[in-house]
């Protein structure tokens, strides 16, 4: 009987990017608030990137912030945030125990949304606070939780579009 050779549990790996982008996302946040007053900014590239201070009760790009029920918007994105984070995890269980592409997309996603459900939770807002201006367009308010669902998603979307190796 021959023994099949293990492979390395890359799983704690993914975990730890998961942690770094909350830590990160939180460290950013707490920074805001503690140097920056609510609806103020500071300009770091005249005309294309600011820090701002933006408290958002809507969702991605502030939608449904100027909701009639915003109590019933607060819950319905934190019980959608919770079951994203339950099915991200469980994919990222799953997919983790090699590093792939997918897996550190997936440890993206997770640590970006643990990062605004814990504003959404505790603060009953996320903190936004990075400002871009590209011409004439202005991106909506954004943070460090925001950029890592974003990239994590693109990565994901790259490796669907990624031709497959035939097997």
């Amino acid at each position: 009987m021959t023994a099949t050779p293990r492979t390395r549990d890359n799983r704690p790996i993914l975990l730890l990017i998961s942690a770094l982008v909350i830590i990160l996302d939180r460290l950013s946040k707490l920074w805001i608030v503690h140097h920056i007053r609510p609806g103020y900014a500071i300009t770091i590239i005249p005309r294309v990137f600011r820090l701002t201070h933006v408290l958002n009760t809507g969702a991605a790009f502030s939608l449904f912030a100027d909701s009639l029920s915003p109590l019933v918007v607060r819950n319905a994105l934190i019980a959608f945030s919770v079951i994203a984070i339950i099915i991200v995890g469980i994919l990222l269980w799953r997919t983790g125990r090699d590093l792939t592409l997918t897996g550190v997309a997936l440890a993206l996603i997770l640590g970006g949304a643990i990062g605004n459900l814990y504003d959404r939770v505790h603060l009953s807002y996320v903190v936004d606070f990075l400002e871009v201006h590209i011409v004439h367009y202005h991106w909506p308010d954004f943070n460090v939780a925001d950029s890592c669902i974003v990239i994590g998603a693109c990565l994901l979307l790259l490796e669907i579009l990624r031709p497959q190796p035939n097997e």
